[in-house]
């Protein structure tokens, strides 16, 4: 069994061009069927040896344990993934997982912002404070907080590039509708500056072509001097595998994911907003406005890198809800 989920591990990531989050996570959910087979003082059973049967209890055992219906669901088709690796490998005849029915889950509707409330956010980042008015920034009229004008006041030294880095990739997390993998995995030769295209890698490795606007750009101008300066003052321009990022840390280094997430934390607190706000959020708000301005589902679709579409139609049911709410708010007799 350890063997063939090895075996199955490797397949992911030197075949199937699987992120390495996607492996990590197929590798703990087998691990755990593996332990689930071979309790202290048992025998695990042969692989040949496992039945549908074997893999309901399991999954029974999984609810026993309290554990959510997407996880539950998720564990059961990394099972089904790996029996179909060993079927097509000769280890075994059929796969077991097959005939084990997926919990059901409900359907979950993205909470998406407004265009008007994403606006007023990135407004806050975007207008300098010696202009007297920032009609010239963005459509919108929500002041700025005074959390966020008392950092741009106090910013001095990296605090001050960093502010400018972050307005970049806020603009350009919203431009493009980017996943928070893709935005850091993004490298200069990527970026066509001229076309304010992108050339993006997205899940099992697929690339696609995504614009993104004059907002972002004018974002990103900003933020190239700042770039520099990073890569100078911590040595890394000698490094080319910090060289070739467009996002860097204040250490000069490639922008981790985790760290992008605490950004966009950090800016909603700053902005004393209570929104549960997260790097995907962007992406949801992307899919959503295109589509209630009349973008077609099948180009959102090719922006957005989904394999199906019936992963795009999820915002659809966003959109109709937005309409639903300004209805209610709007309508005399609502």
């Amino acid at each position: 069994m350890n063997q063939a989920i090895q075996k199955y591990l490797e397949y992911l990531r030197a075949v199937r061009n699987s992120s390495p989050h996607t492996v990590l996570n197929y590798g703990k959910d087998l691990e755990q069927f593996s332990a689930y087979l071979s309790p202290p003082g048992v025998s695990a059973p042969a692989l040949a040896d496992l039945t549908h049967q074997i893999i309901r209890e399991y999954v029974g055992y999984l609810h026993s344990q309290k554990l959510e219906k997407s996880s539950i669901a998720r564990k059961l088709a990394s099972l089904r993934s790996f029996f179909k690796f060993c079927v097509r490998e000769g280890m075994l005849k059929e796969n077991p997982a097959r005939l084990v029915p997926t919990p059901k889950l409900p359907k979950r509707i993205p909470s998406v912002l407004s265009a008007e409330e994403m606006n007023g956010f990135l407004n806050q980042l975007a207008h300098n404070p010696c202009q007297p008015s920032p009609k010239t920034v963005r459509s919108g009229k929500n002041p700025q907080p005074p959390a966020i004008s008392r950092l741009r006041s106090r910013s001095t030294g990296d605090e001050a590039l960093l502010l400018r880095r972050d307005r970049a990739l806020l603009e350009l997390l919203y431009a493009a509708g980017l996943r928070v993998s893709e935005l850091t995995g993004l490298n200069l030769a990527d970026m066509d500056r001229r076309e304010k295209m992108l050339r993006v890698r997205g899940k099992g490795n697929k690339e696609r072509i995504v614009p993104y606007g004059a907002k972002a750009q004018e974002a990103l101008e900003a933020y190239w001097p700042v770039r520099q300066q990073l890569l100078e003052q911590t040595g890394s321009c000698r490094n080319p595998a910090y060289n070739e990022a467009v996002f860097l840390n204040y250490a000069g280094r490639r922008l981790t994911q985790r760290s992008v997430g605490r950004i966009v934390k950090k800016y909603v607190r700053l902005a004393n907003i209570n929104w549960d706000l997260h790097p995907h959020s962007l992406r949801h708000a992307f899919a959503t406005h295109l589509l209630a301005d009349g973008a077609d589902l099948r180009a959102i679709q090719e922006l957005l890198g989904h394999q199906s579409l019936s992963t795009t139609q999820k915002y659809t049911h966003a959109s109709i809800r937005q309409l639903m709410d300004i209805y209610d708010k709007a309508h005399p007799h609502a």
